[in-house]
């Protein structure tokens, strides 16, 4: 993959945008990045960590009633399962035709997300930059998560036709996430698989086991750390070029010793977890509630 960032579509225009919870963790992400911006930029944020933050970073707070009054988006920085309350007190304070902008699907997928018929909704989550990303600087190989140096893609819905309204959104996903490759639309569904059924659920999930098995292959086996960290970490590069790649087809033996570690390690049924009644089920559990709302 190339680091040759996309050039993505501008509006003429200059923007209004909000930053509620701006200082969080991710507030304080798409801030760094929207300050460099020419909009206009208001930060809201309520907690006094979070306000001392922000004005460390060099940035005003402003008033949620004020930040959003005028803004033409408005971004809700705040974990998922505080987007009901927030929304319910933010949207009704919007202006005719404002983007909201979340920054997960979970609550949308939900329908937690405080609704009105005059204002367009928009969710994008970065895919942070990939494994196989070329990294020119020391820069890029630090940023791991993204939106620093090294670019990433960005996946977000949007949920009307209005394609005007669309663009507006993608520029400001493409300068909170910068520096960003391209932007893929799917649908809040679609976006709701993605991000937490293939990367959470399953892609984190590994990465987490793998750890497990090193430390068992270290503390159980008795093989010295360096060597067991060296030997997992190119051979989870193989891996993952030969898997989702085909850079290299996998030996005799090696796909004998992975079907041998399917049968150990995975359950017959694992791809149930894409079926609607699953994604509701994780749904449920991550956001604390009792049942998905249709």
């Amino acid at each position: 993959m190339s680091t040759d960032v996309t050039t993505q579509p501008r509006t003429t225009a200059p923007l209004t945008i909000a930053v509620v919870g701006a200082g969080g963790k991710m507030g304080m992400r798409v801030s760094n990045n929207l300050q460099r911006s020419e909009h206009t930029v208001h930060y809201s944020e309520n907690s006094p960590a979070g306000r001392q933050r922000t004005t460390d970073a060099g940035r005003t707070v402003t008033d949620t009633a004020v930040a959003v009054a005028d803004a033409d988006v408005v971004i809700l920085a705040v974990p998922d399962v505080a987007l009901a309350p927030v929304s319910a007190e933010v949207v009704p304070q919007l202006k005719t035709g404002a983007v909201v902008l979340t920054l997960d699907p979970a609550a949308a997928y939900a329908n937690l997300l405080f609704r009105r018929a005059d204002v367009e909704y928009a969710v994008a989550h970065p895919c942070h930059p990939s494994v196989f990303l070329q990294r020119k600087t020391e820069a890029e190989l630090a940023d791991t998560f993204g939106g620093i140096a090294a670019p990433q893609e960005v996946v977000a819905a949007f949920e009307s036709d209005d394609l005007a309204k669309r663009a507006v959104a993608e520029e400001v996903i493409t300068l909170m996430y910068a520096p960003v490759l391209s932007v893929h639309w799917v649908t809040v569904k679609q976006l709701a698989y993605l991000e937490p059924t293939l990367v959470e659920v399953v892609a984190c999930m590994v990465g987490a086991l793998l750890n497990e098995a090193l430390q068992e292959t270290i503390h159980t086996v008795g093989v010295p750390e360096p060597a067991a960290r060296a030997m997992l970490m190119g051979h989870v590069q193989v891996a993952l070029a030969n898997g989702l790649r085909g850079d290299n087809p996998f030996s005799d033996a090696c796909l004998i010793a992975m079907d041998y570690g399917r049968d150990k390690i995975v359950k017959e049924d694992w791809k149930s977890i894409f079926a609607d009644d699953e994604l509701d089920h994780v749904l449920k559990q991550m956001l604390h509630l009792d049942a998905i709302e249709r």
